[in-house]
């Protein structure tokens, strides 16, 4: 007999429950979007690129059309004022002051002229101390703390600034962002190709192909230091580079890379060949987007920046054949090989500033790989030195007169793999500054000299005659 009201109240309170939920669904999406929006509003709660470790260091913004660079911002001392006369100040800290008979005597007479025979003895006392206190707070000035000049600079040096330029330091900072040393020796080396060529020299073609390749290396060393700045700032063979220390922005280190970049490989391209202007892009191409990046990937880092640095010889040897030879292949192989004595021994003494930087060489992954590297490619410079005379390029004078600087440069990294120290470490990296350029001029005092085609053929139409 109780089934149908039951029935009833419970269909009466799920009708009602279903009534306020349907109510409740708009203001609960409401509620969703609000928040949403209010999500979208606050760019603090945003996930930006500043939440990334290695790109705390420094920022660059623009800002009424100028730019501005910042720092990790730390704190900064803040200025102090105390005010002695106050009175919870008065309470916490106990002022001594010094004793003054005069003064002393001053106040004594004041405070007995004014106190009445009737107050107790305590009372003079208190206001003695109050009236001391008093003119000593009205005599000393309030306690300041002064920032002294240095503190000021370290201060202001951590803050917002405007990037200036000085335009007397420009000649050195693109100096420095170009690796005026090695771009020198990239131009040595073409430069080389272009003389060990078998064809007549030209002078012209010599200093255009040289100022394209020049251009060329500025621009890959350029891109190479943008990439690179929060990695050189741990480095302390890198921390001084321009960009580093904020001698220049970013955006006008890539826009000197450009205006080398595309000059450079126009004028290999068109007034040089083709082929040059593909060899000088190419080379581009291999330093930044190979090289650089894989330089904290994986050890094979440095075949690929072997690989860069033996293409300005063929590009030399290019300009003024047009063609690719074998010969030119024989000039990049010398580079290709002497470039894994040279960097092994040169990075084995800055392990410590590698690995503090991120990058994966085989000094510091592989220590024993890198000496058995270096000391097999030195021993490869002998064997390449044998297969020039073999491919027309020097006469067989050559072997024997490079064997000696050869063989030297195969006893110092032999030694270096034995011991593995950083004197044999040193003594390889400056034997192979020398080493280069020396093999190079013999190869081009050895040069076998190749008879024109129109000079070979007058002695054979006299014959026919």
């Amino acid at each position: 007999m109780y089934k149908t009201p039951c029935s009833r109240l419970s269909g009466l309170v799920g009708a009602s429950v279903k009534q306020k939920l349907v109510q409740n669904v708009p203001r609960c999406s409401q509620t969703a979007r609000s928040l949403l929006q209010l999500h979208r509003r606050d760019p603090s709660n945003w996930l930006t690129y500043q939440h990334l470790n290695f790109l705390k260091r420094q920022y660059v913004s623009k800002n009424n059309s100028e730019l501005q660079q910042r720092a990790i911002p730390k704190q900064a001392p803040v200025l102090t004022i105390v005010d002695e006369r106050d009175d919870s100040v008065e309470r916490q800290v106990q002022r001594i002051s010094a004793i003054d008979p005069l003064i002393t005597q001053t106040v004594s007479e004041d405070v007995t002229s004014n106190t009445q025979p009737e107050i107790s003895t305590s009372k003079p006392m208190t206001e003695d101390a109050a009236v001391q206190s008093d003119s000593v707070s009205s005599t000393e000035t309030p306690h300041v703390n002064v920032e002294t000049d240095l503190a000021r600079e370290a201060r202001l040096e951590k803050q917002w600034k405007q990037l200036k330029v000085d335009m007397e330091e420009l000649p050195d900072v693109y100096a420095r962002l170009a690796k005026i040393k090695l771009t020198a020796l990239v131009v040595t080396t073409a430069a080389a190709g272009f003389a060990m060529a078998p064809v007549p020299f030209d002078p012209a073609m010599f200093f255009v192909s040289c100022l394209g390749t020049g251009l060329a290396s500025c621009t890959a060393n350029s891109i190479n230091q943008y990439f690179e700045v929060p990695f050189d700032s741990n480095m302390n063979r890198t921390k001084n580079r321009p960009l580093v220390r904020g001698q220049i922005s970013p955006l006008h280190a890539v826009s000197f890379a450009l205006a080398c970049g595309v000059p450079g490989v126009a004028l290999l391209t068109l007034v040089v060949n083709p082929l040059t202007g593909f060899l000088g892009a190419l080379n581009i191409f291999l330093y930044t987007c190979c090289y650089t990046p894989l330089k904290r990937l994986s050890i094979s880092n440095t075949w690929v920046g072997a690989a860069v640095g033996a293409i300005p010889p063929v590009m030399g040897w290019t300009a003024a054949t047009g063609c690719l030879e074998p010969g030119a292949l024989l000039l990049g192989g010398f580079l290709y090989c002497w470039q894994f004595p040279h960097f092994n021994a040169l990075s084995w003494n800055l392990r410590e500033d590698y690995s503090r930087g991120g990058y994966r060489m085989m000094s510091v992954t592989h220590p024993g790989m890198c000496k058995r590297v270096a000391l097999r490619h030195s021993l490869g410079l002998i064997g390449l030195s044998s297969l020039a005379p073999v491919l027309d390029v020097t006469t067989w004078t050559f072997p024997v007169i490079s064997l000696p600087i050869n063989l030297y440069l195969s006893f110092l990294a032999f030694r270096f793999y034995r011991k593995g120290d950083r004197s044999s470490a040193r003594q390889l990296f400056f034997c192979s500054l020398w080493h280069l350029p020396m093999l190079l001029l013999l190869a081009l005092t050895c040069k076998k000299p190749r008879r024109d085609p129109e000079a070979a053929a007058l002695p054979a139409a006299a014959l026919a005659s």
